[in-house]
């Protein structure tokens, strides 16, 4: 596994605007709930991608990351590792691709990785947005 240093992390993340989170939830205590309000409150755009949810942090939430309107600079997964091989393509279908497909502490996804190497987005693995956020920042 890429263990990214903080020189990267902190150049990635200085040109993410908007981000997508996978598996959005507004439950109270869960760490994606967290997560997703930790972003807004710092001023990202975020977009809520749940496939049966209609309205996350009182934002419109889409089914896929195809009906994301707009680029997307940082696709934030909070999915099962065997989800992300899919995402990964599906961020690979994308007609503007994003820079960054971030998994969430305690996610991983060789095949995921792989998917995606050689197509120029950043890979992380197994780290908090926020916690990496809030330390770099």
């Amino acid at each position: 596994m890429f263990a990214p240093s903080d020189a990267l992390l902190k150049a990635l993340l200085e040109n993410v605007r908007t981000i997508a989170v996978l598996g959005a939830k507004d439950r109270p205590g869960q760490p994606v709930d967290l997560v997703g309000r930790y972003l807004i409150a710092r001023g990202f755009t975020v977009h809520p991608v749940h496939p049966k949810r209609e309205n996350v942090w009182g934002r419109p939430t889409y089914r896929s990351l195809a009906e994301v309107p707009g680029a997307i600079d940082l696709v934030d997964v909070f999915r099962v590792p065997e989800s992300c091989p899919e995402h990964a393509r599906e961020v690979l279908a994308l007609p503007v691709r994003p820079k960054v497909f971030w998994m969430q502490s305690g996610i991983s996804s060789p095949e995921a990785r792989a998917i995606l190497e050689g197509s120029g987005l950043a890979v992380v693995e197994n780290l908090c947005l926020m916690v990496e956020h809030r330390r770099l920042f």
